[in-house]
């Protein structure tokens, strides 16, 4: 774990060091990614079943290729009571959130007679990873697929790895509580390949979202442009903003949500208080005492954990600006204060009582959010990832005489004369 002050001479090179540093994988990943997506979308459900029965350890024209959605609804049933309102209440927030965010169509006419506007429309089909190895995890299953279905999409698809054969029941009772109609048994880059291209028993979807490891990641990006993506997510990220009143120990374990991810994840801490910072560091040693999540936790910690102490908050809002953190918690007084001067986060957690994780699960807003600085250009999940716009135009007489000869101008300056003819012929008398 680094500790930094910017009351150091040396504090521009290795701060920018730690905003630099990707975590992300290695080139090797996307030759062999490459050679999947090749395969797959040569052979098709071949494919699938062999990596599968290499990586998942099972025959799937054994364990069965889908999960039915009598056994989706049969994991739901069965869920202990007390977790089961925990999901619906999951549910019920996350679809609220989402619903506000349903774009408006637009149809009006300016002042030149021109009639313009744009309606919005769902992708037909999407199609939603789930991990299944390290992770399982029904919260990012309720976070893809509400959004989809608030959306409009009518087809939701999600391919889940499933190790020896089993599956998440938890995992199974979302997929019924969100509405998806079709569950495959396949992950991988494999998986999001199929997705894409389609196989004999998958067919192709037009958008694919959700989070998985450095080969998941790495298959979307080379299949942007064939299928819609919502992001290419590395390593998860949390930066917390905190004041000396907090309890060190709450503020450790907020660092530590995110660091027990993977062993590639970052947690940062800013604080103006020297003695606060030693304290939590000192409180992350205990916290990881307690966690089955140690090993991961620690290596995530000790690799890319940082302190970094600050001479006032008033420096806080531009530290956090060239990080772009996917979570960003302000834990001071005023958090107001610095969140207005926020203008690159996936998401921002604000006070002393809003830890990251409630954001993980029962807020709301979605916590599928851009890494690696992707914030400085990207969002977090919406239902706009599952919707696309189509503007329209129309005209009259009056109103193509009113616009249509600047038009002539600009296509003619541009040499291409047909263009310039279509609307002239139109305007001749």
């Amino acid at each position: 774990m680094q500790r930094l002050s910017t009351r150091d001479g040396d504090f521009a090179a290795k701060f920018a060091a730690v905003v630099d540093d990707r975590r992300e994988s290695a080139s090797d990943v996307a030759s062999a990614v490459s050679a999947i997506l090749a395969d797959v979308r040569a052979r098709g459900d071949a494919v699938l079943a062999e990596l599968t029965a290499k990586f998942d350890g099972h025959e799937l024209d054994t364990t069965g290729w889908q999960v039915s959605a009598e056994d989706c609804k049969a994991a739901f049933d069965a869920l202990d009571p007390d977790l089961r309102a925990a999901l619906e209440l999951a549910a019920s927030r996350i679809r609220a959130y989402h619903a506000a965010q349903l774009p408006e169509n637009r149809d009006y006419t300016d002042e030149a007679g021109v009639r313009l506007g744009a309606v919005w429309h769902a992708v037909d089909a999407a199609g939603l990873y789930v991990p299944g190895g390290r992770a399982a995890y029904p919260s990012s299953l309720l976070m893809n697929a509400i959004p989809a279905k608030v959306a409009g999409v009518g087809r939701l698809v999600v391919v889940t790895p499933t190790p020896k054969g089993e599956v998440n029941p938890l995992v199974l009772a979302a997929a019924h509580l969100a509405g998806v109609d079709e569950v495959w048994r396949v992950g991988g880059a494999h998986a999001v390949g199929a997705l894409a291209y389609g196989t004999g028993r998958i067919a192709p979807v037009d958008v694919v979202t959700g989070p998985g490891n450095a080969w998941v990641a790495e298959a979307k990006r080379q299949l942007y442009g064939v299928v819609g993506i919502d992001m290419v997510a590395g390593p998860s990220e949390i930066l917390v903003i905190a004041d000396g009143a907090n309890d060190p120990a709450h503020i450790a374990a907020d660092l530590l949500s995110q660091a027990e991810h993977d062993p590639t994840s970052q947690s940062i801490l800013i604080t103006d208080d020297a003695a606060f910072a030693d304290a939590v560091a000192g409180a992350v040693e205990d916290e990881l005492a307690r966690l089955a999540t140690e090993p991961t936790a620690r290596t995530s910690w000790n690799d890319n954990g940082v302190i970094i102490e600050v001479a006032s908050f008033d420096e806080a809002p531009a530290l956090a600006n060239r990080l772009a953190a996917e979570h960003v918690e302000i834990a001071t007084e005023d958090p107001q204060a610095i969140f207005a001067k926020i203008r690159h986060a996936g998401s921002v957690f604000l006070g002393r009582m809003t830890p990251e994780a409630v954001g993980d699960y029962v807020a709301g807003p979605n916590h599928v959010l851009p890494t690696g600085r992707r914030a400085r250009f990207s969002s977090g999940l919406s239902v706009l990832d599952f919707m696309k716009r189509t503007s329209f135009i129309q005209l009259d007489e009056a109103a193509l005489e009113a616009v249509g000869p600047a038009a002539v101008a600009l296509a003619r300056a541009e040499g291409l004369p047909a263009h310039a003819r279509s609307i002239s012929i139109r305007l001749e008398k």
